[in-house]
This record gives C-alpha cells, structure tokens and sequence, in this order.
C-alpha cells in the first residue's frame, strides 16, 4: 500500500509537473571487496610460525550454456520481428496512403543502416573502454569478439547482434516524429551520426559496466531511458525543427488503414517478450517473469487507456486499445526485471492513463506535430516505467538477480530520476546539433510540392494504387 500511494503521488507530480524530487545527494554504493588480512604480530617474535594463507579460489570460467543460447537466438530475432515489419506496419498503417511507403521505409532503413554502424563502430563505443560516458573504439569492426568468445553464458557475437536490434528500432521510433515531411537523404545522414554520437554513449551509461548510471545503480532492465526517452525525445526535437505538416489543423490526416496498425501493433506487442524477455540474457526464472509482468503491463494499460478514452470521447477506439497496450509494453521496459506482478499491473494501470494525456494534453501544450506520437508514447512512457521502477521493485528479485542498490529507498528514486533527466538532456542537445548541421549542408525537409505529393513518389519514386 505505501508504494502504491508513493506511485499516485508521483503520477500526480508528472502529470502536474512541479514536485522537486530529491533533497539529499546520493554517493555512488561501492560493491563489497574481500581483503586478505595478514598477522599483526611484532617483528621481534620471528620464532612464532608464520600464518597459513589459504589461497582464494580461482574465478569460475565461462562457460557456454546452449540453454541460454537458444533463448536468446529467439529473443533476438523477436526484438528484430519488432521493427521489421511490426513497427514499419504500426506506423505505416497510421499515415495518409500518400506516404505508407516512405514511413515503412524509415523502419527498413534503420534495419539495413544501424546493423553495418553497429558492428563498425557502434557495439564498440557502447560496450567496450573503461570510461565512465564514453566507450572506445578497441571493438572496431568486432575486432577481439572471437568465434568462441562469451559474454556470461553466450557468445558475444550473439550479445552483439541482440543488442544490434534495439538499437535499429530505437532509430526506427524516433522516425514517427517526422513522418509525412522529413527528406529520406537527411534522415540517412542523420542516423549515422546519431547512433555514434547519442546512442552509444547513453547505451554506455546505463548497460556498460563501467557506466556512470550502471555504477549508480540505475534500475533499467530493457531500456527505458536507453531505447524508449532517448528517441521520444529526440524524436520531439525533429519535430519542432522540422515544423508542421502543411495542412495540419485543416486537412484530414486521419490513418488510412487501422488494420496495418493493428497487426504492427500486435506483431509488437510479441516480439517485446524477446525485448524484455531475453534481456535476462538467458533462460531462467528471471526470464520468465519478464514474460509475465510484460504481458500484464500491456494488458493493463489498454485497459485503462479505453476506459479513460471512453469516459473523455464516449467511444472505446481500435488505435487507442494498440496504443495502450504498446504504452504498457514501453512502461515496463526499464522494470520488467526488477518488479512482481502486482507492481507491473499498477505501473500498467497508470502508464495507460499517463501516456493518452501524453498524446491529448501534453501534446496540445507542446504545439509539435509528432505526427505518430513517439514522444507522447515512448518518452512520456519511459519518463514513468523509469521512475516507478524505483517504487515498485521486489525485493526477492532484487535479491536474487544480486542487483546493487543505493543505500535508500529515496536514494534509489532519485538515481532513477538522474537518469531520466541526464538522458533527456544529453539526447535533446546532441540531436539539435546534429539536425541543425544537416539543415545548413542538405536541409531537413522536403518542399512543398514534394510534400503536398507525397513521399512516396517524391523519395522513392512508388505509390500504392
């Protein structure tokens, strides 16, 4: 009951905006170092006979489990199933006919162009170095990931292309900000600079063990601040810098084909059991309550999200019962791996009603065109499932995963809230600067003509008939 009234309360401090969150500064916990002790004894007692010295026990070598292989072979091509074709399909469906192609396309780009940065530089910079913000570039070109090298009980090449996948749809959310008038030649060139510049680092942070927020304790299973806040808002910076879709307030920009969306949202809705599932990194207890708090968040986020639509537009719509359930998926993401099942099915109940005032309210007053609501489902999302997973998680999981903990419950929180604030800033300001640099050399945007056309004919030369 305590944490349920501490979730309404910070619920209410989102939504209102004003509560200060945390008054104490929180030093980094140290982890535990066993020393081996020697005798005090004088000098003068030579005599006396030394102290037997038991050896410490060799580490244990890694080894290969073909158990956890398999699941997270699975989970890999699950969370790849999300962006190809489930999100390309959930976005592509939400769109006027005249650009289904070119926002599915968004979708199948950052499949093809994140996978060759991934492995040139981008697993690099994310997962190797002992920075606390930075990796470096001794991974280059996968240099030193061996055929036989592991990471705990898999291969690293698996490590390197599960990780891989989130990354692609990272990018591939962001491209729902600025579907409908952003130029196919600008995006490309902005998500080579983004993926090195914003989300290796961030990536760094909170998953690299030499992270500043991993060694803060920072609580995010399957990332929260890493995939969904970093391209909320990164997508809600495009937006404002690309401006809005011509005819916007005027024309009708209602979805051509809901059940395009529907599929995209339920091939979505699977695929995040390998998304949060498999980011256990193997086959096992914690991977199976992943599974389940998952598939609870989302189903109480739908619910609530309908209830909430039908009481404010007297009817329950298909696209809100998709939306929903995917503000559910995102609100567990960072907690899936920390949290029972009572605190999932809270966090969904409140993800649900946080996330439609996200994209109702919240949009209204930030005066973007997110045209496909990253920033309302994903950030605002995350922004929640990062704070509540501070509440909300168990202390038996926690215990048995041996997670490290800041010393205090409102120590906790307040890392939890570092690490959405850092994340939001660092990935506001870079991808400012990095769209500002492209505007001035190519420019962000199609023209008007272009636009008023259509993006599939204008950038890609295809329509559907």
């Amino acid at each position: 009951m305590k944490k349920m009234l501490m979730a309404l309360s910070l619920t209410g401090a989102l939504l209102g905006g004003t509560a200060a969150w945390a008054e104490e500064t929180v030093t980094t916990p140290t982890s535990e170092v066993t020393a081996t002790s020697t005798s005090a004894a004088p000098a003068t007692t030579a005599a006396a006979p030394a102290a037997a010295v038991t050896p410490a026990a060799p580490a244990p070598t890694p080894k290969l489990d073909t158990g956890d292989t398999s699941w997270i072979l699975v989970s890999t091509a699950l969370v790849l199933l999300m962006t190809i074709p489930g999100l390309a399909l959930f976005y592509g469906g939400m769109v006027r006919k005249k650009n289904v192609l070119s926002t599915m396309m968004f979708s199948l780009s950052a499949a093809i162009l994140v996978s060759l940065l991934w492995v040139i530089a981008g697993y690099s910079l994310a997962f190797s170095g002992t920075g606390a913000y930075f990796g470096d570039l001794s991974k280059a070109m996968l240099n030193g990931v061996g055929f036989n090298a592991l990471s705990g009980t898999i291969p690293e090449s698996l490590f390197v292309i599960f990780q891989m996948t989130f990354a692609i749809i990272t990018v591939a959310i962001l491209s729902g900000s600025i579907a409908d008038r952003m130029k196919y030649s600008a995006f490309m060139a902005f998500i080579t600079i983004w993926v090195l510049v914003v989300y290796a680092p961030i990536t760094h942070w909170v998953w690299a063990t030499d992270g500043w927020l991993f060694k803060a304790g920072a609580l995010d299973f399957a990332g929260g601040t890493v995939v969904h806040i970093n391209s909320g808002v990164a997508g809600l910076v495009a937006a404002y810098m690309l401006g809005k879709r011509i005819g916007l307030g005027r024309e009708s920009m209602a979805p051509h084909n809901l059940t395009l969306t529907v599929i995209g949202a339920s091939l979505l809705w699977v695929g995040w059991f390998g998304f949060n599932g498999g980011s256990a990194l193997g086959a096992g207890a914690r991977a199976s309550m992943a599974i389940l708090v998952t598939q609870v968040a989302a189903a109480a986020a739908a619910f609530s999200w309908l209830v909430v639509e039908r009481m404010i537009r007297g009817k329950a719509s298909v696209l809100g019962g998709a939306s929903g359930a995917v503000a559910g998926l995102v609100v567990i993401t960072p907690a899936a791996g920390f949290v029972g099942v009572g605190g999932a099915l809270v966090m969904g109940l409140i993800g649900g009603v946080v996330c439609f005032w996200g994209i109702t309210a919240l949009k209204r007053l930030l005066k973007a065109d997110d045209a496909l609501d990253a920033f309302g489902l994903h950030a605002v999302g995350g922004i929640v499932g990062a704070i509540l997973t501070g509440v909300f998680y168990s202390d038996e999981i926690i215990k048995a995963a041996s997670v490290t903990l800041a010393p205090t419950f409102a120590g906790q929180l307040w890392v939890q809230v570092e690490g959405v604030l850092a994340t939001m800033v660092y990935s506001g300001i870079a991808t400012f600067i990095i769209l500002k640099v492209i505007d001035i050399v190519i420019g962000l945007r199609v023209n008007a003509d272009d636009e008023r056309m259509g993006l599939d004919l204008s950038q890609h030369g295809e329509r559907i008939e």
